[in-house]
């Protein structure tokens, strides 16, 4: 990715920020790369969770198959990050993509991460084809 994310007009964003702990930083002062990508697994979860129906939930699980995250200004350990996630509005039958972008607290562009995942029945640990429904709960 060399282009900055941006959620595409009228698509439904999740946010939420994240101020870094002591554990956080890293021998150069600043959040650690591993850091943001737990930080995009984070959002993710918790935007799963805020919008899928509750049988949706019991029945089925993500599970990470690529990360790509862009890196372009440290973050510093007294400051406070404003994160997004969205989603694609296309699917290639188990696989979804969302995007994350999280930025310092002057609204320059820290860490973007572009994630594909793939949907699991529960039940049987195997793929499954994301419906419609859930497709549209999130954009």
């Amino acid at each position: 990715m060399s282009r900055l994310l941006e959620p595409p007009e009228g698509r439904q964003v999740f946010e939420t920020t994240f101020t870094p702990k002591p554990a956080d930083i890293d021998e150069n002062g600043h959040v650690n790369n591993v850091v943001y990508l737990d930080w995009a697994q984070q959002l993710a979860i918790a935007h799963w969770r805020s919008r899928a129906l509750a049988q949706d939930q019991a029945d089925f699980a993500w599970v990470a198959l690529r990360h790509e995250v862009d890196y372009r200004r440290p973050l510093l350990p007294a400051e406070t990050a404003q994160a997004r996630t969205w989603v694609s509005d296309n699917t290639e039958g188990p696989r979804f993509d969302r995007f994350v972008r999280i930025d310092g607290p002057d609204g320059a562009m820290c860490a973007q991460v572009r994630t594909v995942w793939c949907l699991v029945e529960k039940a049987t640990g195997r793929p499954k084809r994301v419906p419609r429904h859930m497709v549209e709960m999130f954009i």
